[in-house]
């Protein structure tokens, strides 16, 4: 290793374990020459060297599935490279189901994994123990086997990923430890260490548990958990074959990998043991703690039903290791919101192994880009908000997902740690109305209403769920009569100053420079045309705008906006979610429910679709905006939330039960399926263009302003469409989730992004993209003879639509 630490570097990266070598290597790979990496102790050090070093690919998100197979894909190669062994088998993986629920688990995640590509081979439990001998097979439903996932050595690993890095001019300090970082004007300056002060350009945080001391020396965020994980390794087991394949037992939440002929054996508990300390203390670098049998035992006894071999095997080790762990299970990777040119890569739930390989790439890439190669929500620390400064909020529902790990992976299924949190003036009263609650970004939102009699509780299925007709009479009284729904979790922007229009125009793809109470639906896009953010913009005045965007988008938006704004602009971002509350009113009887309450005229000459009015109603000043997202006559109402109350009360008091009634968020998702809209994250993002995604009629190339993303929109449109997002529909007894096979006469052409059944048109439906370099023109979509999906491994019937199932010519919301 390099002795002196240099007193300046572009790139420093803080953290020697698997991650931290990845981005170094990858960063060389890339042309990056001035760049250290600084380890307070020896590399590996922390959670790397007593990782397990399974490697699983399947996730449910495509471009994590797509990270985590380059990770393989590296690690295949990665010895010949280097000439530093790695320890790396594919040796395959095999996943375990004791029940029909699991079983139909493993259905979905077959069919999501041929939706991304992966070889997923459903056996019975006697192909599972022709794999492992050792096994035994009584209570087991079915297995699954991946072909293509294998088992590295940790530490071999990430010192072969140190080797290429510093083969590609990395320079590597150990024992530096990190005692402060410098920022100035919002960006990176400086770190210091116990070895010297180093200029840089830019911080690479990959410190694992030590994280978030490492974020908060610079006021940066990293919510992640230290807790406890336990495994032991077994003496050499008789008959246990060298490199079988890795065993993830789920329902009995137990894992096995072979180990130099014996076995290593962990789990995950539904109780995980948090590592609760303010500061990690000093030397746990290579410490492990005490082995906590008593706490371990119920998996250990559930292990030695699989294997019975272990009854009397001998332990060898036992490892009792700290991990970092989310609320999510997702890992943290990409630039903080807090301050510019500091990255985070950490938090990786026990699978950094696995996505070391992958995650140090993007990482690297999104450093010398500005901005990730592919879309990464999943893992994106702007998925994150103010709410996860609390340690007390972290440390819960981190300890929630460590227990979900091989948890059942339900649809629809919703945290119930730390909540409730974040409450809308409406809350008691939804309550006290039958509400079942769910949790989005910290706020408690409705999901749907339980009628007198029955509990407000979901009940988990792989079929339709106990909720499915209390939802449908909700979505049909949107549909014919009116509905109330309570969405003050939007976020919600004011952006004002004597620049605003003009740096709204540079930023949005649509034509910002409208009248005042003219609402805008526009996208803002990054440099390669994809989607950034899905919003609505209403001009309240010539320099003051209202931006809506998603319950889980504050940090993102916001950072996009912040970041994208041109120096010395004279606009201002104000975030005022908690000021206003929102309740749109949603209905062909909307007008009249309104209209006695209003002191304006709320007619359609009056008050047309696509413009807002600053108004009172029931006496509350109100922003009412007369958009839609479930495709009907309404206004979206919104209200300082001291008003709240009293305007929701006036509302239900003049429409009556018979009339309007509480509606909540899976609903919404039903009635936007039928027209067809979009959802940011789910249906649209940075992958995907407006003319991919159907939302070409949101742009404007010819406006007069340039704005980002335009000269990538300006090639996109000469070029044949080799994606393109539309609708599909199926019988209402399928059920559709989402990520289900799209086939085209037989040939394998893309997957459903979202899913759900449509109460009025009585089909369940489907959005997804088709991929093919052969055209996806009108004409060459309709000649196809045959659109099937496939269903949890089986082929059903659909039928191809490019127009919205519901009122395509949008005469409702415009009534």
């Amino acid at each position: 290793m390099t002795k002196a630490i240099p007193a300046q570097a572009h790139i420093v990266i803080i953290g020697g374990g698997i991650v931290g070598c990845s981005v170094a290597y990858h960063l060389a790979k890339l042309g990056k020459k001035d760049v250290i990496l600084l380890e307070r102790h020896k590399l590996t050090s922390g959670s790397t060297w007593h990782a397990a070093g399974a490697v699983g690919q399947l996730r449910s998100s495509a471009n994590i599935t797509r990270l985590l197979g380059y990770s393989v894909d590296l690690y295949d190669t990665l010895e010949a490279e280097t000439g530093q062994a790695t320890g790396w088998v594919r040796n395959g993986s095999l996943r375990l189901a004791r029940n029909k629920n699991r079983r139909a688990e493993f259905e979905r995640a077959c069919t999501t994994a041929r939706s991304f590509g992966l070889e997923f081979q459903m056996l019975t439990p006697a192909e599972a123990k022709e794999r492992v001998p050792l096994i035994e097979t009584k209570g087991l439903d079915c297995a699954a086997f991946v072909p293509s996932d294998g088992v590295a050595n940790p530490s071999d690993i990430t010192m072969a990923l140190a080797k290429g890095a510093r083969q590609g001019g990395v320079k590597i300090f150990e024992d530096a430890v990190v005692t402060g970082i410098e920022a100035e004007n919002g960006a990176v300056k400086a770190v210091q260490t116990n070895q010297g002060r180093v200029a840089c350009d830019i911080i690479v945080n990959c410190g694992g548990i030590w994280a978030p001391e490492l974020g908060r020396m610079a006021g940066v965020n990293v919510p992640l958990q230290p807790s406890h994980h336990q495994y032991f390794v077994t003496e050499k087991i008789e008959g246990l074959a060298r490199h079988m394949p890795a065993i993830r037992d789920t329902d009995y939440q137990t894992y096995f990998k072979e180990d130099v002929g014996g076995l290593q054996v962990g789990g995950y508990e539904f109780n995980p043991i948090p590592f609760d300390v303010p500061k990690i203390p000093d030397g746990h670098e290579f410490k492990l703690m005490e082995p906590n049998v008593d706490h371990f035992e119920p998996l250990l006894e559930r292990a030695m039903e699989l294997v019975p071999a272990l009854r009397t095997a001998g332990v060898k080790t036992w490892f009792n290791g700290i991990e970092s762990f989310t609320e999510d299970g997702m890992f943290i990777l990409g630039e903080a919101p807090e301050v510019k040119n500091y990255f985070v890569g950490a938090g990786f739930n026990a699978f950094g192994i696995a996505a070391g390989g992958g995650a140090g790439r993007a990482l690297a890439e999104w450093i010398v880009e500005g901005e990730p190669a592919f879309d990464l929500w999943a893992v994106d620390i702007r998925r994150f908000g103010d709410h996860h400064r609390s340690r007390r909020t972290v440390l819960a529902r981190s300890l929630e997902g460590q227990g979900h790990h091989y948890a059942m992976g339900w649809p629809y299924l919703e945290s119930e740690a730390a909540r409730p949190l974040r409450r809308s003036p409406l809350y008691d009263r939804l309550k006290d109305a039958g509400c079942c609650f769910g949790a989005k970004y910290g706020w408690e939102r409705p999901n749907w209403f339980a009628p007198s009699g029955v509990e407000a509780r979901d009940i988990y299925s792989f079929d339709y769920q106990n909720w499915l007709p209390h939802v449908a009479s909700e979505h049909k009284a949107a549909r014919s009569g009116a509905a109330i729904f309570d969405q003050s979790s939007f976020v919600k922007f004011i952006i004002e100053g004597p620049d605003a229009e003009a740096e709204l125009q540079r930023i949005c793809a649509n034509d910002i420079a409208k009248p005042v109470g003219s609402i805008v639906y526009t996208q803002m896009l990054n440099q390669k045309g994809g989607i950034e953010a899905d919003v609505t913009i209403s001009r309240l005045g010539e320099q003051r705008f209202y931006m809506v965007t998603g319950t889980g988008f504050a940090t993102h938006d916001g950072m996009h906006l912040r970041r994208s704004f041109s120096s010395g602009a004279r606009v201002n971002l104000h975030d005022v979610t908690s000021a206003y509350a929102c309740m749109s009113v949603m209905g062909p009887a909307s007008r009249g429910i309104l209209q006695p309450l209003a002191e304006a005229d709320l007619s359609n000459a009056a008050f047309p679709f696509a413009t807002c009015q600053q108004i009172f109603i029931a006496g509350a000043p109100v922003i009412a905006s007369r958009v839609t997202f479930v495709g009907e006559l309404g206004w979206e109402l919104h209200v300082p939330t001291e008003y709240a109350l009293t305007l929701y009360d006036a509302i239900k008091a003049e429409g009556g039960p018979d009339t309007i009634r509480n509606a909540g968020y899976r609903a919404i998702d039903s009635l936007r399926l039928e027209k067809g809209y979009r959802v940011w994250s789910v249906d649209i993002g940075p992958d995907y263009t407006p003319y991919e995604a159907g939302l070409g009629f949101a742009v404007r190339l010819k406006k007069n302003a340039d704005f980002i993303g335009r000269d990538a929109l300006i090639k996109a449109k000469t070029q044949p469409l080799t994606r393109r997002l539309v609708t599909f529909s199926a019988d209402p007894s399928v059920v559709l989730l989402g990520r289900e096979t799209i086939y085209r006469d037989g040939e394998r052409i893309g997957w459903l992004t979202s899913a759900g059944i449509g109460h009025t048109v009585g089909r369940s439906i489907g959005l997804g993209y088709l991929r093919s370099d052969k055209g996806l023109d009108e004409a060459t979509l309709t000649a196809a003879v045959n659109y099937e999906l496939a269903v949890r491994t089986r082929r059903v019937p659909a039928t191809l639509h490019l127009e919205p199932l519901y009122d395509a010519p949008g005469e409702r919301v415009r009534s």
